[in-house]
């Protein structure tokens, strides 16, 4: 799949943006602050529902307008398509596709991307709700249904938190004790299905990791992850999740996984009142990333850090190409080329350069490969520079 054509209108620093796009290399130039990152972002959006520079929809209208609307013009096997998404200042998002309505859920089933950008050390080096939310955003561009199966999940959890708070204030009644009970069918069910697709998410993605660490950094440091399961007993409120809970996890893996989630939630119960609070299940799981069999966080360097994390989403965009009938994910590689030595930038050129469209974005156009520099777009002060006078004058 490729985009040809991007259209912004009213989002971050663009009143309105027309950009068109061709298959392999698309290069984004610009100084900082200028708005390359956020052309590349508004595309990341229409495949996950989230920038990955800001928490909230808010921060990408342009100020003092109430919406910004992202459309892209898509192309593979000579078909086309446009989908379109609208976010609101206030109310509902909306989105579309051959301006057919569509609820914006369903948009990572027409499009998928792959992004990465400085801010996802923080996958690795940060809390494990971001390591959650990796794999959860990497699910749903890989079975889109499950979007739905999370959705749920996240009502269940929160209709149980809060009959876990109110038993707390108010001490357990009967009626509550069988309405819990009810709670807990639903969240095993929906639990027991989102916790299955990770962890076999996790293991698809163990040749890939391996692999595109060996393409960018031209040795074997031995990349693995593995799946740390609360229900498995896994604290994963620890600073440093250690290597013997993964180990344990594996094992306790044999019984069922809604038999060991119902287990755990009973041997929970009674803190989970005393707290108000569900303490066990896929809200609370973790990913433990391992080099030379030792934890990346805390115990690798910057440049290991680095290269993990490149290495993560280029193995995820290997597996979604793998499982796509649309084509390759549209890679996006923003601010990464400026972080590496001329080898590492050498070596990620030869990475990509098999995928059917890769979008680049740099602060100089000397930090690229030229081999990826042959539609270079310059971009100032949220405009696109259509001419090389324009350029010239920045």
């Amino acid at each position: 799949m490729i985009v040809t054509h991007l259209n912004l209108s009213n989002y971050r620093n663009y009143a309105v943006a027309d950009v068109a796009m061709v298959p392999g290399a698309n290069l984004f130039v610009g100084r900082n602050g200028q708005g390359k990152t956020n052309l590349v972002e508004a595309l990341g959006y229409l495949s996950t529902l989230g920038s990955h520079r800001v928490s909230t929809d808010v921060a990408l209208i342009r100020a003092g307008e109430d919406a910004a609307i992202i459309r892209a013009r898509l192309q593979h096997n000579g078909r086309d398509l446009l989908a379109e998404v609208q976010i609101n200042r206030t109310g509902a998002n909306r989105a579309q596709i051959n301006r057919g309505q569509i609820k914006p859920r369903e948009l990572p089933r027409y499009f998928s991307s792959v992004l990465f950008a400085p801010e996802d050390l923080g996958i690795i080096r940060g809390d494990p709700s971001g390591r959650r939310r990796f794999l959860d955003q990497l699910l749903v561009l890989h079975t889109p249904r499950l979007a739905g199966v999370l959705s749920d999940y996240e009502r269940t959890l929160k209709q149980r938190n809060s009959l876990l708070k109110s038993a707390r204030v108010s001490g357990l009644k009967a009626n509550q004790l069988t309405t819990l009970e009810i709670w807990d069918d639903k969240l095993v069910s929906l639990g027991s299905e989102i916790i299955d697709e990770r962890v076999a998410l996790v293991a698809a993605l163990e040749q890939p990791i391996r692999d595109a660490y060996a393409s960018v950094v031209g040795d074997d440091h031995g990349p693995a992850l593995s799946a740390l399961l609360s229900i498995d007993g896994v604290d994963t409120d620890a600073d440093a999740p250690s290597t013997s809970g993964s180990s344990a996890a594996s094992e306790e893996q044999t019984a069922a996984t809604a038999e060991r989630f119902r287990a755990a939630l009973a041997l929970q119960r009674r803190s989970e009142l005393d707290r108000g609070l569900t303490l066990v299940g896929p809200h609370r799981d973790d990913v433990l990333f391992e080099l030379n069999s030792l934890p990346v966080k805390g115990y690798a360097s910057h440049g290991e850090t680095w290269s993990f994390a490149l290495a993560l989403k280029l193995a995820s965009a290997e597996l979604l190409r793998r499982g796509s009938n649309s084509g390759d994910p549209v890679l996006i590689l923003d601010d990464v080329f400026a972080e590496l030595d001329l080898n590492r930038r050498a070596r990620l050129a030869a990475a990509v350069g098999g995928f059917e469209q890769v979008l680049i974005t740099a602060a100089v156009l000397d930090d690229v490969p030229e081999g990826l520099t042959a539609h270079t777009v310059h971009i100032s002060a949220g405009r696109i520079l259509e001419t090389a006078e324009e350029v010239a004058r920045g």
